[in-house]
């Protein structure tokens, strides 16, 4: 019996449903032992994270690591990203806090959690989901293009010098407020600098200098994770407890328990607003955590795919105790750090996680924080993209600015705002860019015998004293006709030639503007003619009815056509022109 070879459209298909399709074929021997080691160093990552952010996040530190297991799984499954890690991030667990704390106790003081407020982010993390897989469902994943490759690179920086802030504390093992300001917590650093603990500072230095040390003479290696080693064995041989050396929290010995949000019509309206902007807050920060690290990896980010992981990772999260998860910008830059090559990785760390508090959790609670710290403080150097950075700078100085703006923004506002703002300043440069097209006045090159048209500036050529020729690179839309209008208008020439090659587009308004300018001509004496129109530009003019004043007649396909149409219409001869034999032969 033979089978059917499947086609490319089924086989673009099944993709599509099940993306991870795509890079399991390419899984070998070489990339399986490089995941597993990745994977397992962020399995160690998450430990104290997960703990802090359920914390901040008002719910028992358990479901925290829950949030790092199931949400991880999934996102890795059915997400774009080859390197991108979900799981429990601040900026969602404030959102969750902050939405939450007025509907229900919190209840961690003693780390039990209110049922009710768990029930409710649970509920909320549900919500989020569905927004964020809708979304994706609808094709609404290009969004994502309008966060310019400035505002990743500066989020990615700020956002890396604000992992790097939170821990100097466990560096240098000062007691300074938890929570505070970028600028406020520096200023009780300085404050806090004659009480640094000179045994935990040496544990965070040689665990940082044999992260470096791996990194660069035995790359392959699982430098990190053997960095966080030899920083436990030094922290038990120093007496850990005799020189406050601070280690791990105890992590609880449970896998993440089945659970039931609440979906009474009540509690939906209550939540739904809330968690809209929670699943935008977390699709925007997974996918620009997903692009800064595809940047480096050379790999292309699917904007749709990516919220449909997420959307999925959140929906079957809430069925396992698992609060509202994102891209994670520390444990996404270790998976990269530490040579992953495919979503195994992630795979890799959530059941690594799960392992490690089955059966190992009592072993994980001799790795030092401060160790964790020296190796997050390598992690957030590595984040900054110091090449992409300086030639942005030398480039554009527009760039420089939403850089600028959006690294600042990360430091000094909320974590969600910064990427908003980077985005609507990126939107605003954009628009006052594009509402100013360029015009270029044109003359045809006499020194070229295929008749191009030159900009009358490189050889310093006159212009046609009959008629006026004129190019425009940009297109015709709302938003540029103020400033074309008030160009043309300037234009004393009664015959005008537009040069139509660099128009990609023309809206109602623009076609609006070119009507009454064909008009406004014809009542000097002259008219408006247009030259290599695009298609999709003249079906505009045709379906909108303004080819009736324009003119079918004033619209060319060859410049010499519409110049020497122009000049038959005045009657008069062309030898003033700067043309070639070829030309004058054509104008006879």
């Amino acid at each position: 019996m033979t089978t059917k070879p499947i086609s490319s459209r089924n086989h673009r298909g099944w993709h599509y449903l099940f993306p991870f399709l795509q890079w399991l074929p390419t899984l070998n021997r070489q990339i399986l032992l490089t995941d597993v080691l990745a994977g397992f160093t962020g399995a160690i990552i998450v430990l104290p994270q997960g703990v802090a952010y359920a914390l901040i996040a008002g719910l028992p530190p358990e479901y925290g690591l829950y949030a790092a297991i199931v949400p991880a799984i999934v996102a890795a499954l059915f997400g774009s990203s080859y390197h991108l890690i979900s799981g429990p991030t601040v900026a969602m667990s404030i959102v969750v806090f902050t939405t939450l704390s007025g509907l229900a106790p919190a209840g961690v003081e003693h780390f039990v959690g209110s049922p009710q407020f768990i029930t409710l982010a649970l509920t909320m993390t549900f919500l989020a989901g569905l927004f964020q897989l809708l979304l994706g469902l609808a094709k609404l994943g290009t969004l994502v293009n309008f966060v310019s490759h400035s505002v990743v690179i500066g989020f990615t920086a700020g956002a890396a010098i604000l992992i790097a802030t939170s821990q100097l504390r466990n560096a240098l093992g000062v007691a300074i407020p938890n929570g505070d300001s970028f600028l406020h917590t520096w200023l009780n650093l300085f404050r806090a600098l004659p009480q640094t603990n000179l045994y935990v500072l040496t544990i965070a230095l040689i665990s940082l200098l044999t992260a470096i040390l791996f990194k660069k003479y035995l790359p392959r290696w699982p430098g990190m994770l053997l960095a966080m080693v030899i920083g436990s064995l030094l922290a038990y041989g120093l007496g850990a407890a005799e020189h406050q050396i601070k280690l791990v929290p105890a992590i609880p010995s449970s896998l993440p328990p089945f659970s039931w949000p609440d979906f009474s019509l009540p509690v939906i309206r209550q939540l739904a607003e809330s968690a809209l902007a929670l699943a935008l807050l977390g699709l925007v920060e997974a996918v620009s955590i997903a692009r800064a690290v595809a940047t480096r990896s050379q790999q292309t980010i699917d904007g749709n795919q990516e919220f449909i992981g997420q959307g999925l990772s959140n929906i079957v999260g809430a069925f396992f105790s698992s609060y509202a998860s994102s891209g994670s910008f520390t444990r996404t830059g270790v998976n990269y750090e530490t040579g992953a090559k495919t979503p195994l990785a992630a795979i890799v760390a959530a059941l690594s996680l799960a392992l490690i508090i089955l059966l190992v959790a009592p072993l994980a609670a001799y790795i030092p924080l401060p160790s964790m710290a020296g190796i997050l403080l390598l992690v957030s150097y590595n984040l900054i993209d110091f090449h992409h950075i300086k030639t942005t700078i030398k480039a554009s100085h527009s760039e420089m600015a939403v850089l600028l703006v959006t690294f600042l923004a990360t430091l000094f506002l909320e974590l969600e705002f910064a990427i908003y703002v980077g985005v609507i300043l990126s939107l605003v440069i954009y628009l006052n860019r594009t509402s100013k097209p360029q015009i270029v006045s044109m003359v045809i090159d006499p020194d070229d015998p295929r008749q191009r048209l030159i900009n009358i500036k490189r050889k310093g050529l006159s212009e046609y004293p009959e008629v006026k020729i004129i190019r425009i690179d940009g297109s015709l839309f709302f938003g540029a006709v103020n400033a074309l209008t008030k160009s043309l208008q300037h234009i004393e020439t009664p015959h005008l030639l537009l040069v139509c090659e660099g128009i990609n587009f023309i809206d109602i308004a623009g076609a609006e503007m070119l009507a009454l300018e064909a008009k406004r001509r014809r009542a000097l004496g002259g008219g408006l003619y247009l030259v290599g129109l695009k298609m999709k530009a003249a079906e505009i003019l045709q379906r909108g009815g303004y080819l009736k004043e324009i003119t079918e007649e004033a619209i060319f396909v060859s410049r010499i056509e519409a110049i020497k149409t122009i000049f038959e219409k005045q009657g008069k001869a062309c030898k003033d022109l700067y043309a070639t034999p070829m030309l004058m032969e054509e104008l006879k």
